[in-house]
């Protein structure tokens, strides 16, 4: 029993070494672990942040290289319809017009005609008061008088030498002198009737009549006003105007490129703002047959009858020339020009690169230009290009849109 006892002291005694041993070994193992598992999150942490980092780089290279390529807006140019039909402002004036000065000097004294009145040639339009011109004749056919007067005498004595002579009662010279007095008085005399004939014309001045049949457009004299003679230096006053309305010029301004076009015998009609809806027929009668050099135009006149004078002279109108051939062109906005060195230009976007095109303008309608030729009409052009845009930079097109207001010079 002792033994036994002994044992089983023994065999209690180890267990708690077996126990302890095996406590050991589990505490390491989950040490091990969580080592593991931190490591793991620092890794991911650490991997999460460098794939942050790449995405953002990636993502801000490829917004630089996007904002690296400008964006634009483009418009696609519009085809007008051919047209045979130009229209241009002219200007509407009297066939026959004019200023009527004084041809002397004095005060008037009545006038007889007013604004609006229709006049015809030879009518009385005033009277002038010249006291100066009238006391001149009066001195001047005195002075006729005395030369007529010597003339006779030295006409006697002349033909009484001559008789006197071819008896030897009076020498050679006396007889000389006696007719080189009658010639000296007789050039006295044509002198006289000279100047006698000059008052009397300015002294019919004083009566002012009317050159042609018209109407009185202007009057710029009232009784007792000064008048000057169109001869006097200084200011001179033009006393009426009159204008004929029966026809009536219009002058226009083609440019050179339709110049070869606008030939005389081509018809024409007038629009005026006052006649909505009306167009007067004229006709084109002469060019001046020589572009302006300031303008690069040229002046063409159309003649418009106007029998019933419903059209004023002066006024402004649309005259719309039936010109031969008009080929279709293309609208632009104006802020689609490039003004550069080598002349007018576009820049169109082709393939994502812009390609400047040389264009010739035409009419300028304000807000939109006529473009001749450079474009075929299927381009989009650009927008407010910069003026640094250059063939071959690379574009971004925004928008495509068609300009505004098309037609503006049909």
């Amino acid at each position: 029993m002792p033994m036994q006892s002994e044992t089983e002291g023994k065999v209690i005694a180890n267990e708690p070494q077996v126990h302890s041993a095996s406590s050991g070994n589990h505490r390491a193992s989950r040490a091990w672990l969580v080592g593991g598992i931190v490591f793991l999150v620092v890794a991911g942490i650490v991997v999460s942040g460098i794939l942050h980092r790449v995405r953002v780089h990636a993502a801000v290279s490829t917004e630089t290289a996007a904002m690296a390529v400008p964006l634009v807006n483009v418009v696609s140019p519009q085809r007008t319809a051919p047209s045979h039909e130009l229209v241009l402002p002219g200007n509407v004036e009297p066939y026959m017009t004019a200023p009527i000065y004084s041809r002397t000097s004095g005060y008037v004294k009545k006038w007889y005609v007013d604004i609006g009145a229709r006049v015809i040639k030879g009518q009385l339009l005033t009277e002038i008061d010249t006291p100066e011109v009238d006391q001149q004749l009066q001195q001047s056919r005195s002075n006729l008088a005395t030369a007529e007067a010597n003339l006779r005498l030295a006409e006697i004595t002349r033909n009484r030498y001559q008789e006197l002579l071819k008896t030897n009662a009076v020498s050679q010279q006396d007889a000389d002198n006696a007719v080189g007095t009658y010639n000296a008085n007789n050039s006295i005399v044509q002198a006289n009737q000279a100047n006698v004939k000059q008052l009397e014309t300015l002294q019919s001045f004083e009566k002012i009549y009317a050159p042609f049949d018209g109407i009185v457009t202007v009057r710029n004299v009232d009784i007792g006003d000064l008048i000057n003679s169109g001869s006097t230096p200084g200011t001179k006053t033009d006393l009426f105007h009159i204008a004929q309305p029966g026809k009536l010029r219009v002058y226009i301004y083609v440019p050179q490129e339709y110049s070869q076009d606008a030939t005389p015998g081509l018809t024409a009609e007038l629009t005026l703002a006052e006649f909505p809806g009306r167009r007067f027929p004229g006709k084109l009668v002469r060019t001046a047959n020589a572009i302006n050099n300031a303008t690069r135009t040229l002046q063409v006149e159309v003649d418009v009858d106007n029998p019933t004078g419903k059209l004023l002279s002066g006024s402004y109108a649309e005259v719309h020339l039936k010109l031969p051939g008009l080929a279709s062109t293309h609208l632009l906005p104006v802020d689609t020009l490039l003004f550069r060195s080598e002349g007018l230009q576009v820049a169109v976007v082709k393939d994502g690169k812009v390609l400047l095109t040389q264009v010739t303008p035409g009419h300028d309608f304000g807000n939109q230009i006529e473009i001749l030729s450079g474009l075929s009409g299927n381009e989009s052009v650009i927008q407010n290009p910069p003026d640094s845009v250059l063939s071959g930079q690379q574009v971004q097109i925004a928008n495509a849109a068609s300009p505004s207001g098309a037609g503006a010079g049909q």
